[in-house]
């Protein structure tokens, strides 16, 4: 290895691939490579890539151009969903040096010291799919106080919108031994807080003996680790045994669920490829808010996908509006290649796409505040973080609420008991006040530490 070799890394999307960075990032750092920031001439620059929208296509392609002004003779390494599905479109993008498929970034060092000059595009080392079958565990450390745990990868679903089969492959993760061995390893870190991520991690275990309930029940055991969240689980896997657990049962894991709705209408549901509908979707919000009213629920949806006319649309809005959710994720429909949903009737115009979106992040707002009004005067558990806002420190509940309090360079990646006294500057914050007498009870009856 060269010496004084620099690398720095930029992340587009999901956990999963935060997860999967800070993986790579060790790796290369056992091998000698220095981690930078972004803006400190690196040599080599790592962009791990996103493909769920257009839009995470083009970031990519502005984050290169970015890094190539900071040092133009950098190396520049590509990655990720979109390095799989579009190889040869990354390749071409001016200084791109080398393309990894999913099954080959794992062996980035293998590759990086390769001083064979590039004349035209990129290299591309990009395998099957269909030949992506090792599941390779990774958790992020560093950049958080959370530690994103990468449980499972790829999807079997092959909803009709969706590219993630095609850019990961099948399903597949550890057994639960080994997937609390690298619980374990995250316990003797300063990480308080883990967020379980995949792509479909409800279907752990898929083709093995165990199951998600497994492997949850497993990890409320591990010692040194205050907190779990459940990142997104499908509504037909969430079963009444795990949400029992999670709230009534678990001294770990957050009274905090996301659950893809995707649309309100059984119809869309249908055409989408997904695996139940609105009745069963209902039916599991009701449950949780029936074991613990303060549970948040945070709920994904998709506007003007094809079919989507005015009423069904409303059939979304309206099911969402009735519901206690506490807050929503709005994704457009975006038309990605190789998908079924490419060949459906009914297209959306894009100005009416945004519309609805817009519609929906409103209520979202009235959701969200009507949720963290619920909470006002109660006592919660705050895993503050370590940035300084303009003299306040910040941090989330167990139940996801974030709260903020005047800056204390000692409460950083700490848990304490916090009185929520009122909305801060905005909707989206609240006031508190530390409540030094019930933190040490608090915190035991909550998490068992």
């Amino acid at each position: 290895m060269s010496q004084y070799q620099k690398v720095a890394y930029y992340t587009l999307g999901c956990k999963l691939n935060f997860s999967e960075t800070s993986t790579i990032a060790r790796q290369l750092s056992d091998a000698g490579y220095a981690r930078v920031n972004f803006d400190d001439s690196p040599n080599i620059y790592v962009v791990n890539t996103c493909s769920v929208t257009d839009n995470a296509d083009k970031k990519c392609r502005y984050i290169v151009s970015k890094a190539l002004k900071v040092n133009p003779n950098a190396k520049v390494f590509v990655i990720g969903c979109y390095a799989q599905l579009k190889p040869e479109e990354i390749s071409s993008i001016p200084g791109v040096t080398l393309v990894l498929g999913a099954n080959e970034k794992f062996n980035l060092a293998d590759h990086i010291e390769d001083e064979t000059p590039i004349d035209g595009p990129g290299k591309v080392l990009v395998g099957s799919i269909k030949e992506v079958i090792d599941f390779i565990p990774s958790f992020s450390y560093g950049d958080r106080t959370r530690s994103f745990l990468k449980i499972q990868d790829g999807c079997d679903y092959f909803c009709s919108f969706c590219t993630i089969p095609l850019a990961r492959g099948k399903s597949r993760s550890a057994s639960v031994n080994q997937t609390v061995i690298e619980a374990e390893k995250i316990a003797q870190t300063d990480i308080k807080e883990v967020v379980l991520t995949g792509v479909n991690i409800g279907d752990f275990g898929v083709g093995s003996s165990e199951n998600f309930f497994d492997l949850i029940t497993a990890l409320d055991k591990v010692k040194g680790i205050n907190r779990y969240r459940i990142s997104s689980i499908e509504p037909n896997l969430l079963s009444d045994e795990i949400i029992d657990f999670v709230l009534n049962k678990s001294q770990r894991f957050a009274p905090h669920f996301h659950i893809p709705l995707q649309s309100g209408s059984d119809v869309l549901l249908e055409a989408m490829r997904r695996k139940y509908n609105s009745k069963l979707f209902v039916g599991k919000i009701k449950a949780i808010k029936k074991y613990f009213p303060d549970a948040c629920i945070g709920v994904d949806v998709i506007v003007g996908f094809p079919g989507e006319t005015e009423r069904e649309f409303l059939k979304t809005y309206e099911l969402l509006n009735e519901l206690d959710v506490s807050y929503l994720h709005v994704f457009s429909y975006s038309e990605r290649p190789q998908t079924i949903a490419l060949k459906l009737d009914g297209v959306v115009p894009k100005e009416e796409r945004t519309k609805r979106s817009k519609m929906l992040q409103i209520l979202s707002q009235k959701k969200k505040r009507a949720f963290y009004q619920s909470q006002l005067k109660k006592v919660k558990v705050v895993l503050f973080e370590n940035e300084n806002h303009d003299g306040f420190i910040q941090g989330f509940t167990e139940n996801y609420v974030k709260v903020r309090l005047p800056y204390n360079d000692e409460l950083k990646n700490t848990l304490q008991a916090v009185e929520l006294l009122g909305f801060g500057p905005d909707d989206g914050i609240i006031e508190g006040k530390l409540t030094e007498k019930q933190k040490e009870s608090f915190t035991k009856q909550i998490y068992g530490i």
